[in-house]
C-alpha cells in the first residue's frame, strides 16, 4: 500500500498550478489539505488525518529552479510593443485535395492589405483560417464546397513582440500563458513566430487579457 507522502505527490504533480503556488509559499497548507482528503482516504481505503497530510504537503518539495525564474525575468523585462486587433473570425475546415490550393487564392487577395490580420494552421485533419471580418464574404466565395467544421466570431488578437534571447530560455510561454489561465481567460489559438507571440482571445475578454499581458514584468 502506497504511503499518504506518495498520495499526496501524485496529486499534486497533476496540477502544475498546485505545484507552483506550493513552491512559490502562497497555498493555505490546512485548506488543501481538506480539498484532496477525500481522494486520498479513497486511495488508501481509510481515514487520513489533515494533520498528516499537512505534513506530507510541508515535505512535498517541488522543482523549483530560482535561476530560471531570473532568466524569465530579464526576457518578460525586454518584452517589446503589444498590439491589438478586433473583428476576427476563427474558420475551421476539413482538409481536403483542394483546400491548399483555395488558401493560395485567398492568400493572393490578401497581398498588400498591411492592416487584415490573417493565420493559417494546417493539422493532420483540420485546417484552420484566422482572418479578419473585413473578408468574411471572401472566405464564403473561395472555400465553397469544402467541409466548413466551425466558424467564430467576435475574436480579437493581442500580439506580443518577444527579445531575441526569448529562444534560450524555457518557461516564457508557460510563464505568459499561466497568468491568462489564472484569470479564467480562454485562449482560442496561440500563434507564434521567432519574435512574436498571438493569443486569440474572445472580445469580452480583451481589456483583461490586454491589462494581464501589460503587466507582465509586475507580477514575476
Amino acid at each position: 500500500m502506497k504511503a499518504t507522502h506518495v498520495i499526496v505527490e501524485e496529486i499534486i504533480k497533476k496540477s502544475p498550478f498546485l505545484e507552483e503556488a506550493l513552491a512559490e509559499g502562497i497555498i493555505n497548507l490546512s485548506s488543501l489539505s481538506r480539498q484532496i482528503k477525500p481522494e486520498i482516504d479513497e486511495e488508501l481505503q481509510k481515514d487520513v488525518q489533515i494533520g498528516a497530510i499537512v505534513m506530507a504537503l510541508k515535505r512535498l518539495s517541488p522543482k523549483f529552479d530560482p535561476n530560471l525564474k531570473i532568466r524569465v525575468k530579464k526576457v518578460i523585462n525586454k518584452l517589446g510593443d503589444i498590439t491589438v486587433r478586433s473583428k476576427i473570425t476563427y474558420y475551421t475546415f476539413a482538409n481536403s485535395d483542394t483546400i491548399i490550393d483555395k488558401q493560395a487564392v485567398l492568400l493572393k487577395g490578401l497581398k498588400g492589405k498591411k492592416d487584415t490580420f490573417f493565420a493559417f494552421t494546417q493539422g493532420v485533419y483540420e485546417t484552420t483560417i484566422i482572418l479578419s471580418d473585413s473578408e468574411h464574404s471572401d472566405v464564403d466565395n473561395i472555400f465553397r464546397g469544402e467541409t466548413l467544421i466551425q466558424d467564430t466570431s467576435g475574436l480579437s488578437s493581442i500580439t506580443i513582440k518577444l527579445p531575441s534571447e526569448n529562444a534560450d530560455v524555457s518557461g516564457i510561454y508557460y510563464f505568459i500563458l499561466k497568468k491568462i489561465a489564472w484569470e479564467g481567460i480562454n485562449i482560442s489559438d496561440i500563434i507564434s513566430t521567432m519574435h512574436e507571440f498571438t493569443i486569440i482571445v474572445d472580445d469580452e475578454y480583451i481589456d483583461r487579457a490586454f491589462s494581464i499581458l501589460k503587466n507582465l514584468n509586475k507580477n514575476i
